[in-house]
């Protein structure tokens, strides 16, 4: 099915997604097909975003079949995501309680629009760093430790001084922990028909730190915001349809493994699988909502209590600092806790572009043929979900299994969290990508940015996608642009 003049048939297809539901399920083509299939083009299902003109504010709009009541349950929950927060004490009791140590003021001020960060363009003071953070860690120093990490009580051991984050920017009267500092040398390489693509390598250190010297086995990975599209359909993908994915021992000598991520919920006091963070550190989006208000703008919810956020036990001014709780003994309330995680579930996936156009459909071809599909699952359904009703049922196409994989020692930050190792990564979601350059105003890909284009973020897979990625590199230059092509349509 040939899907000409697309937005002529949008509100014809979004009828359809919404009235057929699951049942549409089973009617779906084999991705194999030559030609996408009709629910190619919402890869949303009925949550697909309804608006058609795609501006920076394209990955900012509410799912499209959230009904009209809740709208202003999602408007509300934006205002809290872009507010900025202050220090206590303040007249403005519900925004104060930032820091003492942070990263950002505001949700948004590292989820740009609501989609990827990047690395600064130049180490401070010409720049900062607002939409990358440092994640650090030291290996096990004690068998309770080496415990803990085992049975998954913990992801990682804090740097003793730092804690699990660099925070690079404090309140008035306290000093900031430290800058990240990048260099970069760059790689050339040849691809077949003599093109030379250069690579950035980039070389991470901590600069100006302010509370003394780093553990010495001292690990960092550096990490960018990454897109907020589609949470709440990934949170609704079934469990067992995701592990299914998974082939640790690569029983099918693919080459490509793949495991599930089992990873701790405060929430729900044993492990579940972890889906969200570079990672998959996180199984839901509350989960990874409350850890990023704590780590990133130091401020306390019911999941992560401490009021001083990050400040370690080598920080007493910090822990002494006065903190915006209220009357439930946080400075993030429930309530506005809910408005932020359900605002974070809605925001919509961009309907694809281009979906008929002649390039477009070979390069889904190679990027089936070339193995990319390996990794990058392209459609699931989501399954029953009584926190976000409207999101079940849907067949969505983002892109990725949501596994951790080996990507080989050029991508590798050599720091374990959790079930991951220092080579693997979770699968990121594609859907929505080739719209970067619109909604954050750049092309950075990865999970630290080094890629400026896809291209080059295609050449620095490794381990378990190298075989995909030397097959890429084999393809005469038309192929390889209209594999792009595809991509950037998703």
């Amino acid at each position: 099915m040939m899907l000409h003049n697309w937005f002529e048939k949008h509100v014809l297809l979004r009828m359809t997604a919404l009235s057929i539901g699951i049942h549409c399920l089973t009617a779906v083509t084999s991705w194999a097909a030559d030609e996408p299939h009709a629910s190619e083009a919402l890869p949303g299902g009925a949550a697909t975003s309804k608006r058609s003109v795609l501006n920076r504010n394209a990955f900012s709009h509410a799912s499209g079949n959230l009904g009209f009541a809740k709208e202003f349950d999602f408007k509300i929950g934006n205002a809290v995501f872009r507010k900025l927060w202050v220090s206590s004490p303040a007249s403005t009791k519900s925004s104060d309680g930032l820091g003492p140590l942070f990263n950002a003021r505001s949700c948004q001020r590292c989820h740009l629009k609501d989609g990827r960060g990047h690395p600064p363009s130049s180490n401070w003071p010409e720049d900062n760093a607002i939409s990358m953070i440092m994640k650090l860690s030291i290996p096990p120093q004690s068998d309770v430790e080496r415990s803990a990490i085992a049975n998954g009580r913990i992801a990682a051991v804090p740097e003793p001084t730092y804690g699990h984050q660099l925070q690079d920017t404090a309140i008035q009267g306290h000093a900031g922990e430290g800058r990240i500092h990048i260099s970069y040398r760059e790689r050339r390489m040849t691809l077949a028909g003599g093109e030379v693509v250069s690579l950035r390598v980039p070389r991470y250190r901590i600069a100006d730190l302010g509370y003394g010297a780093l553990h010495p086995a001292t690990m960092m990975s550096p990490r960018i915001a990454p897109p907020m599209t589609g949470l709440g359909l990934l949170e609704a993908i079934e469990e067992a349809d995701i592990r299914s994915g998974a082939d640790p021992g690569d029983q099918n000598q693919d080459g490509v493994s793949g495991k599930a991520s089992d990873v701790w919920s405060h929430s729900s006091n044993r492990m579940v699988l972890g889906r969200f963070g570079w990672k998959a550190a996180k199984g839901s989006v509350a989960e990874q909502t409350a850890a990023a208000f704590s780590g990133d703008m130091g401020l306390s919810t019911k999941l992560h209590p401490a009021p001083y956020g990050e400040c370690s036990v080598r920080q007493d001014k910090c822990r002494q600092a006065p903190n915006g709780a209220g009357a439930d003994q946080a400075e993030v309330s429930a309530e506005l806790m809910r408005l932020v995680v359900f605002y974070s579930r809605n925001l919509a996936v961009p309907a694809r572009r281009d979906i008929d156009a002649p390039d477009v459909i070979r390069g889904r071809k190679i990027f089936r043929e070339t193995g990319c599909a390996a990794c990058h699952t392209p459609s699931f359904a989501t399954g029953p979900s009584t926190v976000s009703p409207h999101l079940s049922g849907q067949r969505i196409w983002p892109y990725t299994n949501l596994l951790l994989h080996d990507m080989g020692e050029g991508l590798a930050d050599h720091r374990p969290e959790g079930r991951a190792t220092g080579l693997e990564w979770r699968t990121p979601p594609l859907w929505g990508i080739g719209l970067t350059k619109t909604v954050s105003g750049h092309t950075f890909f990865l999970h630290d940015g080094r890629a400026r284009f896809l291209k080059e973020a295609i050449l620095w897979h490794g381990g378990e996608a190298k075989k995909s990625r030397d097959q890429f590199m084999q393809l005469d230059k038309a192929e390889r642009e209209r594999l792009i092509a595809f991509v950037n349509s998703l």
